[in-house]
C-alpha cells in the first residue's frame, strides 16, 4: 500500500507546483470522469434481438474475415 500513498503524494506535490489554471482545469475534468461509476448498459429489445443474432452466426460459422468485409465495403462504396 506504500506504493500508492507514495504515487498519491506524488501527485499531489506535482498538482501544487501547477499555476496554469486551463491545465487544472483540464486536469479536473480528467480526474472526474475517471472516478464516475460505470452504470450497466441498457438495451433495447431491438438491441437484444441483433445480439441474440449475432451469436447464432458466431455458433453456425456464418463469419466473414476483417479483410473480406473491407473489401465488399469498398466495392459498395464505389457502387455509389
Amino acid at each position: 500500500m506504500a506504493t500508492m500513498d507514495n504515487l498519491r503524494n506524488g501527485l499531489i506535490h506535482k498538482i501544487m507546483t501547477i499555476d496554469d489554471k486551463d491545465y487544472l482545469e483540464a486536469l479536473d475534468l480528467l480526474l472526474s470522469a475517471g472516478s464516475q461509476s460505470l452504470d450497466a448498459v441498457k438495451l433495447t429489445q431491438e438491441q437484444k434481438a441483433m445480439l441474440e443474432l449475432s451469436e447464432d452466426d458466431i455458433e453456425n460459422g456464418r463469419l466473414i474475415s476483417q479483410e473480406a468485409m473491407d473489401k465488399r465495403n469498398l466495392e459498395w462504396l464505389q457502387g455509389l
